[in-house]
């Protein structure tokens, strides 16, 4: 496979299924910060390599694998999907949301009680933590905005997002508390 293939050079690029597309499509903000965030994790893994637990680093090994499905499908035009709008992501089910679910449940009766908002910070890892969750969120809004635009996208897609968010800063806070760093409260 080559690197450089110089068909995007006049500023498109090729969809799953080879139908071209400006780079500045919605779509591609989508996946592209898809793609960013897994970049992210990536480094928040490699970040706190001493301070994840080993079920925390197998749950973001496991998301990274899901948002290359994510990725992928949101590169695909419904149309090239064999059902079309209601095929969901290869590989992405209701038990990958169901895990981070778990995992917040398991993460969150541990640490103290949330009684203002917290800034980002801490550890490295915590604060990587925090950084990869608001790339989360960005990637859920250009999520939004292809679905506002009326791209069909599967809701187990939003869905999982928006569950990955809430686990990143559950887990930003236990790295946090597990490195006896309090966290660090918003002062109007």
């Amino acid at each position: 496979m080559k690197i450089y293939t110089r068909t995007g050079d006049a500023g498109t690029t090729s969809l799953v299924g080879g139908r071209r597309t400006s780079k500045a499509s919605p779509r591609l903000d989508a996946y592209g910060t898809i793609d960013e965030l897994n970049s992210h994790l990536g480094l928040l893994r490699a970040l706190g390599r001493q301070q994840l637990t080993a079920e925390d680093d197998a749950a973001l090994l496991t998301v990274q694998n899901r948002l290359f499905n994510i990725g992928a499908y949101l590169a695909t035009d419904t149309a090239d999907l064999p059902m079309g709008p209601d095929t969901p992501p290869q590989g992405l089910l209701d038990s990958d949301i169901e895990a981070l679910e778990q995992r917040i449940d398991a993460l969150d009766p541990i640490l103290p009680p949330l009684n203002s908002f917290i800034l980002p910070g801490g550890t490295t890892a915590a604060a990587q933590a925090n950084v990869a969750r608001t790339v989360c969120r960005r990637a859920e809004r250009h999520i939004a905005s292809l679905q506002a635009a009326r791209t069909p996208v599967h809701p187990l897609v939003p869905t999982f997002v928006n569950r990955l968010s809430d686990y990143l800063f559950i887990l930003g806070r236990a790295l946090n508390a597990a490195a006896s760093c309090p966290d660090i409260p918003w002062s109007k």
